[in-house]
């Protein structure tokens, strides 16, 4: 996770590295994933029951996947009354959701687009989700700016992220270990070369969503359950146990 170059153009970065490298290895997930019928969350399939990333009462309402890749959580949404819209940068992550709409009989419209660009009216949504799409690989200035205008006056901002620590932790290559490796201050977007992910601290992240007209409601930071023993290879379950890889975030447009 080396400082990423701020004159590369990260969305094509990025979209290269999900067309010709990612979706070869995230598209066969894409069934286990669209299968699922209990929501779970993350890298430590945090169950629904326990973090309440959607609301309550979202049957009913109109929401926007940004970031969707294979649009498993709008399958979700679906299922429990939602109408949702799945946007994407990756024509072959879209492919495998459209092909799983078929295999599973959900419909919901798929918009090949960039997040931090909607071609989305203003003022269109109840809930803009993202679970490591925009929220990781678009630039926040620009991506949580754009789910604040086409989100309606009281729609819910909720996303999954990967936490400051984390990124603050982790090595070029590699698993994230127990040192810090960077500075907080001034940290900015990191990539290998091939791909661009963005992660900002705490302060900035609730400053940037105030001035936005965001109310934050919550800031869940994941612990690993115990019976997580699968290690990716950025992170092990043993470190995520010990401290956050991931967080949820949970915002309200208006007061």
């Amino acid at each position: 996770m080396a400082a990423a170059d701020s004159a590369i153009d990260h969305t094509a970065l990025n979209r290269r590295h999900w067309d010709e490298r990612a979706a070869a290895w995230h598209g066969p997930l894409a069934r286990e994933h669209w299968r699922r019928t209990e929501p779970i969350w993350g890298l430590w399939n945090v169950p629904e029951a326990q973090v309440g990333l959607f609301p309550d009462d979202v049957a009913g309402m109109d929401a926007v996947e940004l970031g969707c890749g294979t649009a498993y959580v709008c399958a979700r949404l679906a299922r429990v009354g939602a109408r949702p819209v799945g946007v994407d940068l990756s024509r072959e992550q879209l492919a495998t959701a459209r092909a799983m709409q078929q295999e599973f009989g959900i419909a919901f419209p798929l918009v090949l687009a960039d997040a931090e660009r909607l071609p989305l009216r203003s003022s269109s949504f109840d809930l803009a989700v993202s679970e490591f799409g925009a929220s990781l690989w678009c630039d926040p200035y620009r991506w949580i700016p754009e789910a604040a205008r086409v989100l309606r006056p009281g729609g819910r901002l909720v996303f999954v992220r990967r936490s400051p620590l984390f990124a603050l932790c982790a090595p070029a290559d590699g698993e994230a270990g127990p040192a810090l490796l960077r500075a907080q201050f001034g940290m900015g977007p990191h990539g290998d070369g091939a791909s661009v992910e963005f992660t900002i601290a705490h302060g900035e992240m609730l400053r940037l969503l105030r001035s936005c007209g965001f109310t934050v409601d919550d800031l869940i930071e994941i612990q690993a359950p115990e019976t997580a023993h699968r290690d990716y290879p950025e992170v092990s379950a043993s470190w995520a146990r010990r401290w956050p890889s991931e967080e949820i975030w949970k915002a309200r447009l208006g007061r």
